[in-house]
């Protein structure tokens, strides 16, 4: 069993743009593969600018070291140059490994002659199909220039020397071969009428400066009186016309699906080398449009890429569908627009309304709480009392302690800001005031609910504690609805327990969930909900008291989802009920 792992070698940087095509082709098609997982390693020999039999050798052994605990299934060599390195390293490196290759020109196949143990595809480019685009591009062609690297370093195109040496009947071809770039760009900005570029690649500007070839091809074509006809798809968007192109994703998928059939279990010998159909004739419209070529002209089956829609395409409508839809978007808007304000008119309507029914409901549970409210303000008038008739009896002595009267002011005005604080309590939850969100903290306002209310639970014998999060929880919320919410359920859970002789306990419980929200908790030892309930106990008017009016909790309802939050109930394992309402925390 082969491992599941294929190595590529491409001859040139697989970061330019034609190799990586290369790469993506060939991944794609390995990611496609269902049937098991596969590895893919890659490495550039980057030959176009280095060689030597020195960087050969060090390429070599950099290759063996990094991959001899990495067991490889398959290699690919892409270009004839990776393909005959490959080729000579095999013994040393991969002595039982399958090779595929792929990019590799015909003549080079020929002279190669890879042995049983290697497969791949081959590609042919013909001259002759250049010139014949160029003839459809340019109808009274009689020049071509050929642009490009030296002969010896263009791999696939090498193979056009001796046809174009050979000249064709009726053209004159200028070889603009190996220049420094300074005098291509000179040369192709001064090309003759009825003339047309064929561009093979450049790789760098004579002086040492190396670059990709579509970058160069962008250099060129920024100068160039005349269209370019290319031979790789990756040519086309720099400023190539187009023609008879070389589409490197079908490259790399076929060498992937012949590298994947070895990986499956097929033997190399049982997949012989073929031209593969990875030549397309793709155009560019863009420059189609510069040079007047018209879509007649090309090669049947062409395929054109950047083309804009015309006016028609992109307005089909005639002029009376377009100003009857005018007339109904006119309408539309009209309508969106009132239904817009009515719904505005509403929501203003039903917060009043809410407002309105949140102060009915705070009236009512201040006259539930009348007797504690009184018995909390009537002790600290009754301590201020106490202390001024002492303080009135040591003044009127001989010999007053003044200290002692001090401490008793103290006294007084501790009291005095007890009651105060009782006082404004109350002024708060009666006020009467327009809804505002504001940046709160939930902790705070839990514990003033929950002072509030501790009289009365000791006065109906209900003992209640409070856990808050050590974090501060900032909300953004009406402190007054919120607190009118906390007091709801907390009446609502002793209510619960009423009947209860003993055991009555509500615990309040704030804390953060997932950082995003905040959850205040009130749970009761009470009897609980009926389970058939649980989804009905917020509705208006549902109550299980005899007294009750059932909207002390649909407002508290109302009034959370206001603040964009969620209130909901459940019953507890080991009884009693729970209270959860979540709300959003303040960014």
């Amino acid at each position: 069993m082969r491992p599941h792992s294929i190595l590529v070698l491409d001859q040139s940087d697989r970061r330019g743009p034609f190799y990586y095509q290369v790469f993506v082709g060939l991944r794609d098609a390995v990611s496609a593969h269902g049937h098991a997982p596969t590895t893919i390693y890659t490495e550039s020999l980057d030959l176009n600018r280095f060689g030597g039999e020195a960087y050969q050798e060090g390429f070599r052994r950099f290759l063996e070291t990094k991959y001899r605990d990495r067991p490889i299934g398959v290699v690919v060599a892409v270009g004839a140059a990776a393909l005959e390195l490959v080729l000579r390293w095999r013994p040393q490196l991969w002595p039982d490994t399958p090779i595929v290759f792929a990019l590799v020109e015909e003549n080079d196949f020929k002279r190669l002659r890879p042995p049983a143990y290697a497969t791949g595809g081959i590609v042919a480019l013909k001259f002759k199909d250049a010139v014949s685009v160029a003839r459809a591009v340019v109808p009274d062609l009689k020049t071509v220039a050929i642009v490009g690297a030296e002969w010896e370093r263009q791999v696939l195109f090498r193979n056009w020397k001796d046809q174009a040496a050979a000249g064709i009947p009726g053209l004159d071809i200028i070889e603009i071969i190996g220049r420094p770039m300074p005098e291509v760009i000179e040369r192709v900005a001064a090309l003759p009428d009825h003339s047309a570029i064929i561009y093979t690649g450049l790789y760098s500007d004579g002086k040492g400066n190396y670059y990709p070839p579509s970058d160069a091809l962008a250099f060129v074509a920024a100068k160039a009186n005349r269209p370019i006809v290319i031979a790789a798809e990756t040519f086309l968007e720099p400023g190539g016309i187009g023609g008879f192109a070389l589409v490197p994703s079908l490259i790399g998928a076929d060498a992937a699906q012949r590298a994947l059939r070895i990986l499956d279990g097929e033997a190399p010998e049982n997949l012989p080398p073929s031209v593969i159909d990875a030549v397309k004739p793709i155009f560019n419209w863009r420059q189609m449009q510069r040079w007047n070529v018209s879509e007649a002209s090309l090669p049947q089956g062409s395929e054109i890429r950047f083309q804009e829609p015309t006016f028609l395409e992109k307005y089909r409508w005639p002029a009376v569908a377009f100003t009857a839809a005018l007339l109904l978007q006119t309408m539309l808007i009209a309508f969106l627009l009132h239904e817009r304000y009515m719904r505005r008119e509403a929501e203003v309507e039903a917060r009043n309304r809410l407002s309105q029914l949140a102060h009915s409901n705070r009236q009512a549970t201040a006259g539930e709480l009348s007797s504690s409210i009184a018995h909390e303000l009537n002790q600290p008038l009754g301590s201020i009392l106490t202390n001024a008739e002492t303080a009135e009896l040591i003044l009127g002595s001989p010999t007053p302690d003044l200290q002692e009267v001090r401490e008793i002011i103290s006294d007084i005005k501790r009291d005095d800001l007890r009651a105060s604080e009782v006082i404004r309590r109350m002024r708060s939850l009666l006020k009467r005031a327009p809804f505002e969100k504001k940046e709160i903290d939930l902790n705070q306002t839990m514990r003033e609910a929950f002072d509030f209310l501790k009289l009365q639970a000791s006065t109906r014998n209900v003992a209640i504690y409070l856990q808050t999060s050590p974090q501060t929880l900032l909300v953004e919320g009406d402190p007054v609805q919120l607190q009118q919410v906390i007091l709801n359920l907390v009446v609502n859970s002793m209510d619960a327990m009423a009947r209860m002789p003993y055991g009555r306990t509500i615990i309040g419980r704030t804390e953060v969930n997932g950082g995003a929200s905040a959850v205040i908790s009130i749970c009761d030892s009470g009897p609980g909900i009926p389970q058939d309930r649980l989804n009905e106990i917020f509705d208006p008017f549902f109550t299980t008291k005899e007294q009750g009016m059932g909207i002390g909790l649909s407002i508290a309802r109302t009034i959370v989802l206001a603040h964009s939050g969620q209130i909901w109930a459940e019953n507890q394992s080991g009884g009693g009920a729970v209270f959860h309402l979540s709300l959003p925390l303040a960014a």
